[in-house]
């Protein structure tokens, strides 16, 4: 990551991840975003099949180190084991680490709910066999994690978690839309994508998303935080936007504000639920107050 990324301030972590509670989440949420699961795709790589019906009589030009000598004993035959590709899912994980995800006005800032929801999702892409890729969008630089499996590569992906956030002012709105197009070039068809973003001024993002979910598993993992829904009444307010450093100054006294404000962010969501619908995609929302990890369950399980 670049050396402007920094760790917010008021940085929670996501709380406790019990390991047990993970073993039973699973990503079945990609058989409700496209009927695929875990196991259910197969590699390009090739294994050794162990059924009975992937066992037939020898053939001349066989491989002979296919010979099954089990098999050649109980029939008298030579048999041979036939190779069937092993069958695995890819997941990509985009997550967001735009400055917008260092708020937080509740129990921890949107990106330790991020942090803890990537690490959930990384730990469930390698099982099975499952490869996982990692994308950080929305910083002065992206970072990439090729697709790997084993737990190696969940761990490198928690690590890259944990390292924090753009700073105010060094991030494009067209960044997380970048990252999208990239993974979308990069991923072989019928791949898991999860992004896990506020999705806030992603300039570009719905086209891209639209493109993704078309040909793959599409999985959005919205943060949210209950500030962002309306503006207390609370006097004159300073209020500097994360993403490119501009300051404004507010009354929040003024009660027409605090309604225009909260109906744009309400049309704003809706405008996103709608988005997301038309790229096929899995929402699921989590927030910066309770339980996020609960409410992550709910939707894995």
């Amino acid at each position: 990551m670049s050396e402007r990324t920094v760790t917010p301030p008021g940085r929670q972590g996501p709380g406790a991840v019990p390991g047990r509670l993970v073993e039973r989440l699973g990503l079945d949420v990609a058989r409700r975003a496209a009927g695929l699961l875990p196991g259910e795709l197969r590699a390009p790589g090739a294994g050794l099949g162990t059924e009975l019906a992937q066992l037939r009589a020898y053939r001349v030009g066989d491989d002979v180190r296919q010979l099954d000598a089990a098999a050649t004993a109980r029939t008298g035959e030579p048999h041979v084991r036939l190779q069937v590709p092993e069958r695995a899912l890819t997941t990509w994980l985009v997550v967001d680490v735009s400055p917008s995800m260092a708020f937080g006005s509740a129990q921890r800032l949107k990106s330790d709910v991020a942090e803890g929801a990537g690490s959930v999702v990384a730990r469930l892409a390698v099982r099975h066999g499952g490869r996982l890729g990692v994308m950080f969008a929305g910083g002065p630089a992206s970072r990439m994690l090729p697709p790997r499996s084993g737990q190696g590569a969940a761990a490198a992906a928690c690590e890259l978690l944990r390292r924090g956030v753009a700073a105010d002012g060094a991030s494009d709105p067209r960044d997380v839309a970048r990252a999208l197009e990239r993974v979308r070039r990069l991923a072989r068809p019928d791949s898991l994508v999860v992004v896990i973003s506020d999705f806030r001024d992603a300039v570009g993002a719905k086209r891209v998303l639209a493109a993704i979910g078309a040909r793959h598993s599409l999985v959005a993992l919205e943060v949210t935080d209950p500030r962002e829904a309306s503006l207390p009444a609370v006097g004159h307010l300073s209020l500097v936007d994360p993403e490119t450093g501009a300051l404004v100054r507010v009354d929040t006294r003024q009660r027409a504000l605090r309604e225009r404000f909260a109906y744009a962010e309400a049309e704003r969501r809706e405008q996103l639920r709608d988005e997301l619908r038309r790229a096929r995609a899995e929402h699921i929302v989590l927030s910066t107050e309770g339980d996020w990890l609960r409410d992550l369950g709910r939707r894995l399980r």
